[in-house]
């Protein structure tokens, strides 16, 4: 088998701001192999959110390792990190980050100038990728003037501009209504597979995650296939 994408190994993550530490998850062992689809529930607490902002180098465990391709993320430098997860993880949170004065365009363009991608290559995938999300005729609007759903939308497209290997979800349809809701998981999963990704989505909605092909439920520190 080849080596995994993501890989967590034994890993340990705590906090110690109470007189009793709150442990979250001891010795965790975890593997995602490229082009899987991977969903993450449990109840609130438990540690889901945590886990994906380790996966991406957004927090550290306590001990433990994250490899990301084959890298321990968790102890490279700042610079090389933010370089790693520019290029090698996209992000979409149950709230959409778009930047208010930027439009569509500019927000989705964002994460690929700040990476040093030519303008010209960026806008040009840019493009394509709000076609792919249905928002080319919403390019020049601005984050207050669209959905719920578009807004959303849009935060798909910005998270895979920089092409990268991994998407990490973060309830992406948590605060949108039914019918958004399922127009966002179709999208998202149906590109996954056309860009060739590697999905770990977490959600509590028990449809949505039974459309990955793994399941795992996090309680009491451990994770159990569902």
């Amino acid at each position: 088998m080849n080596e995994p994408l993501l890989e967590f190994l034994r890993v340990t993550k705590e906090f110690r701001e109470t007189a009793e530490p709150v442990v979250l998850f001891r010795d965790l062992d975890f593997a995602l192999q490229s082009g899987h689809s991977v969903s993450l529930m449990g109840e609130s607490g438990t540690g889901k959110s945590t886990f994906l902002q380790l996966a991406a180098g957004l927090d550290t465990p306590s001990s433990g390792a994250v490899l990301l391709g084959g890298r321990e993320i968790s102890s490279l430098p700042e610079k090389d990190l933010n370089e790693l997860r520019a290029q090698g993880v996209g992000l979409v949170f149950q709230f959409h980050f778009l930047l208010k004065e930027f439009s569509v365009l500019e927000n989705v363009l964002l994460p690929a100038w700040l990476a040093g991608t030519p303008r010209v290559k960026a806008t040009k995938r840019a493009l394509e990728l709000l076609e792919q999300v249905g928002l080319s005729a919403r390019q020049g609007h601005f984050p207050a003037q669209l959905s719920g759903g578009e807004k959303q939308r849009a935060a798909l497209a910005r998270a895979l501009i920089n092409d990268p290997p991994l998407v990490l979800a973060d309830e992406p349809t948590g605060n949108l209504d039914e019918r958004n809701a399922a127009l966002v998981q179709d999208l998202l999963l149906r590109l996954v597979v056309d860009h060739h990704k590697t999905l770990l989505l977490v959600t509590h909605d028990k449809v949505f995650a039974g459309r990955t092909d793994l399941s795992y439920r996090l309680t009491a520190g451990k994770l159990e296939r569902s």
